[in-house]
């Protein structure tokens, strides 16, 4: 009866941490990518001369997703 209790316990165990991450990843996968497009939009302000910042925010946006899913 106690090797079925702990053998329970651990599938219960397993499932929550699965469950856990499941849901870690997807939250900070979307604040990884603002990061990356906030990065990519001032290195944009840096290098041009004439900076639109609509322009380069759906430039960036463009080329973060597509490396996103290249991946």
């Amino acid at each position: 009866m106690a090797k079925y209790n702990f053998l329970k316990f651990i599938t219960i165990l397993l499932a929550m941490i699965a469950v856990y991450f499941y849901f870690f990843k997807e939250k900070f996968s979307e604040y990884n990518l603002k990061k990356s497009i906030s990065a990519c939009v001032v290195g944009q302000q840096r290098t041009s001369e004439s900076f639109n910042m609509e322009e380069s925010k759906k430039y960036c946006e463009e080329v973060v997703r597509k490396k996103k899913e290249n991946k």
